[in-house]
């Protein structure tokens, strides 16, 4: 009760969840160039998701998972639908999931038949994998209600049906371990709490074994997504766009969402997106994007690339960015492999590479 009056003041005063104002790119988030400034290592359209097993680089490539070596990629194995999700399991063997609706786990690579399959626990938008010490799963299911494709409508729809499931590899059994999330994209479960992304409240959440919830980090200016671990300790968080203030506000319009939803293409909604400058159509472009014909590093981002690298309890040390003016946005995986850290941008489709040596040679400088 005390809480449905506190939200309802915030509406009417416009603070708190309601409010339009946006948190700076400023301290360990000052913008730069350093993910524009990267190697591209491979281009696809499909590229959804990465893993590591320490060894090489595996990539969901569409229905395929590609090994990467160099520049060169070998489809190691096909599937009848497209994955959503790509994990490497301790020890050996991989997990996949599949259309957001089912998760496979596989012994080895090569095997024809999964050990074991988790399809019947109403998953619809598995979008992240992620393993845990004592060989479970995590896995983030963004909603209940939309599917992978459709989280701009969940947006829009002020989405709170995102779960975090446990799959357990042994009993086989799956165990919800929160609900009505605002989207729920990206885990990591280092011990016995688990991390993970809630994209529509700008934050990550840390999840006990208890169940109980607390905000490990808030307050972002953008929509984070998968966590993976830093060899040094730490993670690697990615956001897949930065909110702006234009959509803050069409989120607080009912009225206005409903009619642009039912009436517009949904490429053409006030919403993030994974790229954009496409469309003379866009709903963000003009003067207060370009002077002259340059586009301002300091416009409203309608699309954006970023990489955080958060400490052991969760703080941002430093971060790398793709601007406004940039390409490699919609960034939404970041994984450490042998002295280098390989990013997606999903918006461009590529697999970048930046020797982490150097970043930190550069954040240092």
């Amino acid at each position: 009760m005390i809480g449905a009056v506190r939200e309802f003041v915030d509406r009417v005063l416009g603070r708190g969840e309601a409010t339009i104002a946006v948190p700076s790119f400023d301290g360990a988030l000052k913008p730069d160039q350093r993910l524009e400034e990267a190697s591209v290592v491979l281009e696809s359209a499909t590229a959804e998701d990465m893993a590591t097993d320490g060894q090489s680089l595996f990539l969901a490539d569409g229905q395929r998972i590609l090994r990467l070596d160099g520049s060169a990629a070998t489809a190691v194995k096909t599937f009848d639908k497209p994955i959503t999700a790509l994990a490497c399991l301790p020890g050996g063997g991989f997990a996949v999931a599949l259309a957001g609706r089912e998760v496979r786990v596989y012994a080895q690579i090569g095997d024809a038949e999964p050990r074991v399959l988790f399809a019947d626990s109403g998953m619809r938008a598995v979008n992240a994998l992620a393993p845990t010490p004592d060989g479970a799963l995590i896995a983030t299911d963004g909603s209940s209600n939309l599917d992978v494709g459709d989280w701009a409508r969940d947006l829009l729809e002020r989405g709170r049906s995102g779960r975090v499931l446990r799959l357990d590899l042994k009993t086989r059994e799956t165990r919800v371990l929160a609900s009505k999330l605002r989207y729920a994209f990206g885990a990591s479960a280092p011990g016995d709490s688990i991390l993970v992304s809630e994209s529509w409240r700008h934050r990550v959440i840390s999840i006990a074994p208890d169940g109980a919830t607390h905000a490990v980090l808030d307050h972002l200016p953008v929509y984070p997504s998968r966590l993976s671990p830093a060899s040094a300790g730490g993670y690697w968080l990615t956001a897949f766009a930065a909110r702006t203030q234009l959509v803050e506000f069409v989120l607080r319009e009912p009225a206005y969402r409903r009619r642009m939803m039912a009436e517009i293409d949904p490429a053409l909604w006030i919403a993030p997106r994974l790229r954009s400058g496409q469309s003379f159509m866009e709903p963000m472009q003009g003067a207060h994007l370009k002077t002259m014909g340059v586009v301002k590093p300091w416009a409203p981002p309608r699309s954006y690339g970023l990489v955080i690298r958060l400490s052991a309890e969760g703080l941002p040390l430093y971060s790398l960015h793709s601007r406004v003016d940039g390409i490699h946005h919609g960034v939404v995986s970041a994984i450490e492999l042998a002295g280098d850290l390989y990013v997606l941008a999903k918006g461009p489709g590529r697999v970048l590479k930046l020797p982490i040596a150097g970043i930190e040679k550069g954040v240092g400088a």
